[in-house]
């Protein structure tokens, strides 16, 4: 199989996960991260090697693929790891026609596939019998599976609940043999799918925060860079624009790959283009231009970093100030706001009181557009 020359590999953090299965005390573990941190990436390019390694059967699902029926495409996946001819015979079992089962193989330790059906609307409460069968196809066989839940956020939507129960009871029974890894960009939502006592998977798994990348994978990119190019970087240059397009990965790669195009420019006007692209996305614009005065105003304070309680007086009265109100707004206009907020997924509560951006691009945008500054929250 090729390699990618750029992936910078994070063998010790795959096999730490991996010795927390062995020694038995977990079965389960959550990781959030906001989008373009890199989290997919380990999980298909380390952990999933090094779990085929080990001797797992390796399962991966992303359920933004096909997050209106992620049922279909959890059970596809578990097949596609268990069975070699999963879609002969599932089919054949099925009877009927499928609305859709999806499977996209994405790992080494079942190729590239992509397969659809059709489902009838009656055959949606069938997809728990199809769990339920792939669940037996992996008790019929010696090896242990990891499985991989992408963007798992997906499952705590209301339309998702009977499924979810029905993941949750048939995987709370096999805890010795298959292991689960939990991962999503959005931080609030997983806290209540495994934190609230009503959710189908609450206390289910330990919810902690990705590692994510630093200094190492700087110095690792860094030299790649200057094998190839005529004008060698710096890792100070390279700390600086990470730094500046708020450590994440994705764009940290984006400016590489401006400064490898147009190296003649020098390091500091590819940041620049970079950012201008990165920060100033007509996506950002089109989510501004949809949110309510309210929750413009709360966002640019909350960008600017100036309030920690948003409940309290002198948070109301600036809030009332950017809306161009006679007085401080009562105290349940910034409660409506956060859980306009939070729903949406565009900030993640941490704790009482404290907020965080779940797209720190988004908060970037909102800085260097001087929203407090002028009147774009009316």
């Amino acid at each position: 199989m090729q390699t990618d020359q750029w992936h910078f590999a994070r063998p010790k953090l795959a096999a730490g996960y991996l010795q927390l299965f062995g020694l038995g005390l977990s079965s389960a573990r959550t990781l959030f991260a906001r989008r373009r941190m890199g989290k997919t990436e380990f999980l298909l390019k380390d952990l999933v090697p090094a779990a085929c390694a080990a001797g797992y059967l390796c399962a991966y699902v992303n359920l933004w693929d096909d997050d209106d029926e992620p049922a279909g495409a959890l059970v596809g996946a578990l097949y596609a790891a268990i069975e070699p001819n999963w879609w002969t015979k599932l089919a054949r079992h099925a009877k009927r026609p499928l609305k859709r089962i999806k499977a996209t193989g994405k790992i080494s330790a079942f190729g590239e596939a992509s397969v659809e059906a059709e489902m009838s609307e009656e055959d949606k409460q069938f997809v728990g019998t199809l769990l339920s069968e792939a669940l037996k196809a992996f008790d019929a066989q010696p090896r242990p599976m990891l499985l991989i839940i992408d963007e798992a956020q997906v499952l705590a939507a209301a339309t998702h609940s009977n499924f979810a129960h029905a993941l949750r009871a048939g995987l709370d029974v096999r805890k010795d043999r298959l292991k689960v890894i939990f991962a999503g960009s959005s931080e609030s939502t997983l806290r209540t799918m495994f934190g609230r006592s009503s959710e189908p998977f609450f206390n289910w798994a330990p919810l902690e925060p990705f590692p994510l990348l630093g200094r190492d994978f700087l110095e690792f990119m860094v030299e790649k860079v200057n094998t190839i190019a005529t004008h060698q970087l710096s890792v100070k240059h390279a700390v600086k624009a990470f730094e500046q397009l708020n450590s994440t990965p994705e764009f940290f790669r984006r400016f590489l790959e401006r400064h490898l195009t147009y190296p003649f420019d020098g390091p500091d006007a590819a940041l620049q283009f970079t950012k201008e692209h990165v920060f100033n996305s007509d996506q950002f614009k089109r989510q501004w231009i949809c949110l309510l005065p309210a929750d413009r105003a709360l966002l640019g304070m909350m960008a600017q970093g100036m309030v920690t309680d948003f409940h309290g007086q002198a948070a109301r009265e600036q809030l009332g100030k950017l809306l161009g109100l006679p007085k401080a707004p009562p105290m349940n206009t910034p409660a409506h706001s956060l859980r306009r907020l939070q729903t949406d997924n565009i900030v993640t509560k941490l704790a009482h009181g404290e907020y965080r951006f779940e797209d720190e691009a988004f908060s970037q945008w909102i800085r260097e557009q001087d929203i407090l500054g002028d009147d774009s929250v009316s």
